[in-house]
């Protein structure tokens, strides 16, 4: 039996099993299962060199954007809108077979959009190149999900739904949970707060399913029995995502308004242009890139080319700032001024640590190099000339 089908199995067994307080050990072992064989779905067959058929492509700009959505609901359409990239666009399905990037220039950043073909349900498994088109999504800083308006609501948890097989989490915080393999000791399960949904027997169960013996196990939040596992698996992506409804000219006002009001959500139609400017919004928002301009000393900001940082790549800090340059830089740091809404006052002496936001000004000031043969006054104190007052060398007087 393959994977795939035992793993069909369990979920056959685990909708047969009622929910209730004497299943919910049986539901958790089964769980531990499924994760497991769909890890193992993921990994490369045996014997082979690793390197599959794929369409990866370099990364390129400050953040990378993926379209994820079934055929036909105007990816490709709104890459040339964005972008001016032309990507075929066709009234048949699977009009895109391979991965086409666009640059798109908003703010003072480059942010690179990646087209990709579209996936059906089974993409976890493989059908319709679903494994590489998920496999390039991960490499993305946030993913937008294309839906037609004019379909039913089901499509959006399918593609959520094939998204999580492989260890993509849409919208959601890594779970409080501290973990730790030890050799020796057994299990050790705390907790800060009452638990509902996992106790120490469960987690028990749970961590023998994967042959783990020793271990530490801390709960600082009420999780579930997925956070345990995704804890646990150690591969998951927890990542941004925004619902983009198209083809919002065939629908009525009623539907327009109640998917607009949905979270995470912009509605707008690629064939008639509409708010496509909020879908620029939301993306800046959602990636939460961060411009700094920089200051020479004596001179006036440069408000050209700015330094862009993310908390997804790098951090926000003026550590992370200074390593952006050159990392060689924090080692001469002496202070650094700021100007901006993160400054209490205009400018403000700050150190390393300090966090910056979006259009913030920084002058760097760096520590004065100590001259090689002079000392403190008027007169050199180390020179290869008698020590004798007398024979001390004057230096030239100072500028005033």
């Amino acid at each position: 039996m393959g994977i795939v089908e035992r793993i069909k199995e369990i979920e056959a067994e685990m909708s047969r099993t009622q929910k209730n307080k004497a299943t919910e050990y049986h539901l958790g072992q089964l769980k531990a299962k499924i994760a497991k064989l769909r890890t193992r779905l993921l990994e490369p067959p045996k014997g082979s060199s690793g390197a599959g058929e794929g369409f990866e492509v370099t990364k390129f700009g400050h953040g990378r954007v993926a379209l994820i959505g079934f055929p036909s609901v105007g990816k490709s359409t709104l890459l040339t809108m964005l972008t001016g990239t032309h990507s075929e666009a066709a009234s048949y399905e699977f009009t895109t077979l391979t991965c086409i990037p666009g640059i798109i220039h908003y703010n003072d950043t480059k942010i690179q959009l990646l087209d990709l073909p579209g996936i059906i349900e089974g993409a976890s498994e493989g059908k319709g190149r679903g494994r590489q088109v998920i496999a390039v999504s991960k490499s993305a800083d946030i993913v937008l999900m294309v839906l037609d308006a004019s379909k039913s609501e089901g499509h959006r948890q399918i593609l959520t739904k094939e998204l999580e097989a492989v260890g993509l989490r849409l919208n959601k915080k890594p779970p409080q949970i501290y973990f730790k393999k030890k050799k020796t000791g057994g299990i050790s399960f705390n907790s800060t707060l009452h638990l509902t949904h996992v106790d120490e027997k469960l987690c028990y169960q749970i961590l023998h399913e994967y042959k783990i013996h020793n271990a530490e196990v801390l709960f600082r939040e009420d999780a579930t029995v997925d956070d345990l596992i995704d804890v646990i698996e150690g591969n998951r992506k927890y990542m941004k995502c925004i619902y983009v409804y198209n083809k919002i000219d065939v629908v009525g006002i009623d539907d327009v308004d109640r998917l607009a009001r949905q979270p995470n959500s912009v509605v707008i139609s690629c064939n008639m242009k509409l708010n496509l400017d909020r879908l620029l919004a939301k993306m800046w928002e959602a990636m939460g890139l961060v411009r700094v301009y920089t200051k020479p000393q004596g001179q006036q900001p440069d408000f050209t080319d700015p330094v862009v940082l993310s908390a997804d790549r790098g951090g926000c800090t003026v550590e992370d700032f200074c390593n952006h340059i050159h990392r060689s830089l924090v080692k001469d740091v002496k202070y650094v001024l700021v100007w901006g809404t993160s400054a209490r006052h205009s400018p403000q002496h700050c150190g390393l640590a300090q966090m910056l936001e979006d259009e913030d000004v920084v002058q760097i000031v760096k520590k004065k190099e100590k001259e090689d043969g002079g000392g403190r006054g008027r007169f050199k104190s180390h020179s290869n000339a008698p020590s004798r007052i007398s024979d001390r060398e004057k230096k030239a007087p100072l500028k005033t």
